[in-house]
């Protein structure tokens, strides 16, 4: 019997997918349930199971983009499954063809073509080829057209390659690779909220140290309460974030159309850097966690994406972001909005500066943070308030954030 295998669907708004690799290789024998291949889609990463066992036919290469419910391979359920570890065909052996004994005559030169004659089309590049040619700040002069009478096809616009100047020595490759579809989309929806946004930021500085002092002295009982999860800056920043978006609600907010939404809820989507690039998993419902809750979620959903086994529903949604460039050593930086929200906060390395302190000057663990926001639906009040807020929750986390009980908050 002959099953046909189709594309799932990975999610309700996704209607197409692209084959990122083939786990298997056509005509191996696969067992249900078997990763056969992972497959991108404009959200995340998904692996495809093999729906029976049986002998595997692929109908799709790798990078071929294919709509959901496509068939991407045939599985022929009454294969029979090899032996032991032996391969299922043996290598064929190359027979060395005899040598005539009768000398062969010295084949004749073929004819040179002669090279065709130059008319008005020769070099000159179709309106594709113009396009692409002038995104990519390239003369038609330097190509060489491969179309009828030398005209410049568009395949010869895409493969062209700017010059990279006179070379002097060394290695000088390059290789071009096709983006998957989880950076593509990245990419234009990146483009999308600077083109489509009325983007700003605004910036603040932390004092880290009562953070610090507090994290020293909670962090080892914490780790031991709980199961090994660490008292991370994560979970501070998110419940400061939390409070501050309930008195700055607009924060909290998204355009649509000639309409405003707000949320009585606080969805953070929290920026990771996974082995497919760019992933925003979400916490939900963050404002109802506690510091365990919270540090616990932002761990599953880390380890979820560095496995690629995040979800579509994982990065589904999301009220506002926080995005961590700290942990690769940004001291400053304006960060992007994630569309539809209207907010982000990027958090920064921790240096230790020294600032005034009652008329003194100290040295003390600080951080730079920024807001961006979406003007449109935003005022200077809300957002400067909001990043305002979000520092003295930071700077005051005693009264503020563990209500002068850390071992309550901390469920110790």
């Amino acid at each position: 019997m002959i099953l046909e295998m189709k594309v799932p669907s990975p999610g309700e708004s996704i209607k197409e997918v692209e084959i990122a690799t083939w786990l298997v290789k056509d005509g191996d024998y696969v067992e249900k349930d078997q990763a056969i291949a992972e497959v991108d889609s404009d959200k995340a990463t998904l692996e495809l199971p093999a729906e029976a066992s049986g002998i595997i036919t692929l109908k799709a290469e790798e990078g071929d983009a294919v709509a959901v419910g496509a068939v991407v391979c045939h599985i022929d359920t009454d294969g029979a499954k090899p032996a032991g570890d032996a391969p299922v065909a043996e290598a064929t052996k190359t027979v060395e063809a005899p040598k005539a004994e009768v000398k062969a005559e010295a084949p004749k030169a073929a004819p040179v073509a002669a090279a065709p004659a130059a008319t008005y089309a020769s070099g000159t590049p179709s309106p594709a080829a113009r396009k692409i040619l002038d995104e990519k700040n390239i003369g038609p002069a330097s190509i060489t057209g491969t179309g009828k009478d030398g005209r410049i096809t568009k395949d010869d616009a895409v493969n062209a390659v700017p010059s990279m100047g006179t070379p002097t020595g060394g290695s000088r490759g390059s290789e071009r690779t096709k983006l998957s579809m989880l950076r593509r989309k990245v990419a234009e929806r990146l483009v999308a909220a600077k083109n489509e946004t009325a983007m700003l930021t605004t910036f603040n500085e932390v004092n880290m140290t009562p953070i610090n002092l507090i994290r020293n002295e909670y962090k080892d009982a914490f780790k031991a309460k709980h199961g090994g999860i660490g008292l991370g800056y994560m979970s501070f920043f998110t419940k400061a974030v939390t409070r501050a978006l309930k008195l700055f609600p607009d924060v909290n907010s998204m355009m649509d159309g000639d309409h405003k939404i707000a949320f009585d809820f606080c969805d953070i989507s929290i920026a990771v850097s996974g082995p497919k690039g760019l992933m925003v998993p979400v916490v939900r419902n963050a404002e109802n966690l506690t510091f365990r809750g919270v540090e616990a979620d932002i761990k599953r959903l880390a380890l979820k994406a560095r496995d690629g086994q995040i979800t579509v529903d994982d990065m589904t949604g999301g009220t506002f972001t926080i995005t961590n460039g700290g942990v690769f050593g940004s001291m400053l930086s304006t960060p992007i909005i994630n569309p539809p929200q209207s907010g982000i906060l990027g958090m920064h390395n921790i240096i230790e500066r020294p600032i005034a302190v009652n008329g003194k000057v100290e040295i003390h663990p600080m951080m730079y943070v920024a807001l961006s926001y979406d003007h449109r639906i935003i005022d200077g009040r809300e957002s400067v308030g909001f990043l305002v807020a979000v520092k003295e929750a930071l700077e005051n986390p005693m009264e503020l954030l563990l209500d002068n009980n850390p071992k309550k908050a901390f469920e110790l």
